[in-house]
């Protein structure tokens, strides 16, 4: 090892390299991670995931309060008014104090943080901030940018076209926002602007939101954020955006082709995914080649074809998801230590943190079907008592299984707490859980998760409360 400056180099702080990092260091080896940024945590703690939760949870309280809702609980409120800097600024603590965090872990495991960017010169070392360091494993974990679309220019200093980073740190609440996009960030981030008091347009492509998702989980959300005031245009392209002064003008035509039409919006959010950030990283020099996608394709130790080099994350095929660069940063590190990292990508749940929540784990009805004949379960939550409780009736759990095994294959729900409920599903699918399995375990009453056992018992045609 003494050839090296580091027996581990991870490229990149965000879910995937910090992890990867931390686990390398528990493991004996000696670690160094490269960021260019001035805190660590990634795109998902700075700018993603943590800062879009914090103000997804401040405006549902406001909303809460604001609407006039909690009347029919008995608690009568007036007067509410918004404090957005407020806002802000708590959504702000939260992010400084968890990217502190991961400093502090750093440390605690003698991790060491090069600030820069990294660049390959060659397969064992990189330069960083003008000096090479050198490295026996190095593990490229950059993430990932939003896909931008041609002809829209996106400024978020502007404030006008704006991407996820310049849609939480609005200065003020827009009159009308339209959301480029109907997907998870797009929805996540119309749901707060929406319940502060914009008026929030999407507009989608497809035919459908949530691309990907299951179809009823689409048709249901759909008619769900319709209700809740969103103007929902599917089947429709957005052609051009042009921006004056403080203003943007969206053109927009049907996606089949048709007669074009305008919007006018104070703000637009363009949410139609994200890329692989692969470029600059001198790839070239190495010989790693990427796909058509951009992304660096691994085999199933997350090594890549060049000895030495590793890949995990938003860089690699599959969902864009932190928790799945997560438990692919510990794997990596642990099949660089020789041990066994495994990550079964058949079993990654996903949550969409709008009100209520949507969660989904395995495969979609349709995807199941292609593979044989199934067995499909359903509950809705209006029948679930502690969601009539709480007065929440919108969503329900849906099972699917083998027809032969009985082994649960895919579960997809709509519930205020559905990315917590979706945890119990991935964990029973990691062990080959059947439905039967679900339905016959203990769930305690009255909770959301009861759903989950009656539409583990919809399977078999035998629901308690439905």
């Amino acid at each position: 090892m003494a050839d090296f400056d580091y027996d581990v180099l991870v490229i990149g702080a965000g879910p995937g390299g910090y992890v990867a990092a931390i686990r390398a260091a528990q493991l004996g080896l000696k670690t160094a991670c490269v960021e260019s940024r001035e805190t660590l945590g990634g795109t998902c703690l700075n700018v993603g995931c943590i800062p879009s939760k914090a103000l997804l949870h401040a405006s549902e309280k406001f909303e809460e309060v604001s609407s006039g809702v909690l009347a029919h609980f008995g608690v009568n409120v007036s007067g509410a008014s918004l404090d957005l800097g407020a806002m802000m600024g708590e959504k702000d603590k939260v992010v400084s104090g968890l990217t502190g965090g991961i400093a502090f872990l750093f440390k605690k495991n003698k991790v060491d943080w090069l600030k820069g960017l990294a660049s390959f010169t060659g397969p064992n070392t990189v330069q960083v901030a003008g000096k090479a360091v050198t490295a026996k494993n190095i593990v490229i974990a950059t993430g990932s940018s939003v896909t931008p679309l041609p002809g829209v220019e996106i400024d978020n200093a502007k404030g006008v076209v704006v991407d996820s980073t310049g849609a939480i740190a609005l200065p003020k609440v827009p009159e009308h926002l339209v959301v480029i996009g109907g997907g998870v960030i797009g929805l996540e981030l119309g749901s707060v602007w929406r319940r502060l008091g914009a008026k929030v347009t999407v507009v989608e492509y497809l035919d459908q939101i949530l691309p990907g998702m299951d179809d009823d989980v689409r048709k249901e959300a759909a008619k769900i954020f319709k209700k809740q005031g969103f103007d929902i245009k599917t089947g429709t392209k957005v052609t051009g955006v042009a921006v004056k002064g403080k203003k943007a003008t969206v053109s927009v035509e049907p996606a089949k082709g048709g007669a074009g039409e305008t919007i006018e919006a104070d703000v637009v959010l363009v949410a139609i995914g994200r890329k692989p950030n692969t470029e600059g990283l001198g790839l070239d020099r190495i010989g790693l080649a990427t796909n058509a996608r951009g992304q660096i394709e691994p085999d199933h130790d997350f090594a890549t074809t060049v000895p030495g080099v590793w890949a995990v994350g938003d860089v690699i095929p599959g969902p864009m998801l932190a928790h799945k660069a997560e438990d692919e940063g510990i794997a990596v590190a642990e099949n660089i230590a020789g041990l066994t990292g495994i990550v079964n990508h058949d079993v990654i749940p996903g949550v969409v943190y709008t009100q209520p929540e949507i969660a989904s784990v395995g495969l979609t009805e349709a995807q199941a079907k292609e593979r044989g004949a199934i067995k499909v379960g359903k509950f809705p939550m209006m029948a679930n008592s502690r969601a009539k409780a709480n007065d929440e009736p919108d969503g329900f759990v849906k099972v699917i299984s083998d027809a032969a095994t009985d082994r649960v294959l895919g579960v997809h729900i709509i519930a205020s707490v559905a990315g917590t409920m979706i945890a119990q599903a991935a964990q029973a699918m990691e062990f080959g859980a059947s439905s039967e399995d679900i339905a016959y375990t203990c769930h305690a009453h009255p909770t959301h998760s009861e759903a989950l056992k009656e539409a583990a018992m919809a399977v078999q045609g035998k629901p308690i409360h439905m």
